[in-house]
């Protein structure tokens, strides 16, 4: 049984790329996953002066270790104006101070959504492209357009097209664990 940590890069509580990850660990089966709302997760931006000035909060180094202590990881990816959010770019920022390769050896799953057709893959590619440098081995993308057209809290993903695909990417990703 592997152990799983999942959240979205997102610190907003209704952030739609945490309700994608939540619905994504309610499919997997046989193994242990911990799911963070990262809104209780509030870190200043990152600055070298913060970081000499105060050092590093008790909760960056937590999931730090937290992230170090698990298999692997399903990350749900938001996107502002194309990008990554500030808020999950300064996240990676002060854990790759803390740790540069503090994601040496995790599988990766990565998600992402908007209500656009985009579905956030601009973000979901920088990161995909970025998480590598910390060690991570992405094994699994997927993209999500439209959520509000394509995604309900009950049924989950709702256009079957969709539905198969995030399927065969989470798929994917167990077959690795």
């Amino acid at each position: 049984m592997a152990q799983i940590l999942a959240f979205a890069g997102s610190n907003s509580s209704t952030s739609i790329n945490y309700r994608l990850v939540r619905h994504t660990v309610s499919l997997v089966s046989g193994h242990e996953v911990r799911l963070l709302n990262m809104s209780n997760y509030p870190f200043p931006m990152y600055s070298a002066d913060v970081e000499q000035q105060k050092g590093y909060s008790n909760s960056l180094v937590e999931l730090k270790n937290d992230m170090q202590s698990v298999d692997a990881l399903i990350i749900g990816v938001n996107e502002h104006n194309g990008n990554p959010s500030s808020y999950f770019k300064n996240l990676l920022d002060w854990l790759s101070r803390l740790e540069r390769k503090f994601l040496a050896e995790k599988r990766v799953f990565l998600l992402s959504t908007s209500t656009g057709r985009g579905g956030g893959a601009n973000a979901l590619g920088t990161i995909e492209k970025m998480l590598p440098r910390f060690g991570a081995e992405i094994v699994a993308t997927f993209s999500l357009p439209s959520f509000n057209h394509s995604f309900n809290d009950t049924d989950g993903i709702i256009d079957e097209k969709l539905k198969k695909s995030h399927q065969e990417a989470l798929n994917k990703f167990s077959s690795t664990l």
